[in-house]
């Protein structure tokens, strides 16, 4: 679908919060500006979260007590997620990662892509697969 503006985006996010449940992974990719924040911020809105959303560019790891929980972790600023504890989330909340070519390990995921497309965003959810490696979701 071709997203052009940030409401959109937001709107978007607010429609995969209906079904979302803990255990729930998205791998989100996409360039530097491409919206992932912002469809992570869609997604805590329709979860009823009113608070300030923020990448996790330097923390790392963001956690929010909503209806199901949800992880957002941001790994740009790192080579591997390994050591992070990400894993200690998988179970437990509906988890959001940006830059997912350095996660470390194999995981069970939908993978959403966000391409910038004219003057708007391309956005590809793709279902349920299994992801090792990473390497074709590397921008």
């Amino acid at each position: 679908m071709i997203v052009s503006s940030e409401e959109e985006m937001v709107n978007l996010g607010v429609e995969l919060a209906s079904g979302l449940q803990p255990g729930n992974l998205f791998l989100l990719v996409g360039r530097l500006g491409a919206g992932k924040t912002t469809l992570v911020r869609g997604v805590l809105s329709g979860l009823g979260f009113a608070g300030h959303v923020k990448s996790p560019t330097f923390n790392l790891i963001q956690t929010y007590s909503t209806s199901p929980p949800v992880m957002h972790s941001d790994l740009y600023r790192v080579k591997s997620s390994q050591g992070l504890g990400l894993e200690d989330y998988e179970d437990s909340h509906a988890c959001f990662i940006e830059w997912p070519d350095r996660l470390a390990g194999k995981f069970r995921a939908s993978v959403i892509r966000i391409e910038f497309h004219g003057s708007g965003r391309l956005v590809t959810i793709a279902p349920e697969t299994e992801v090792e490696g990473l390497d074709l979701l590397a921008e």
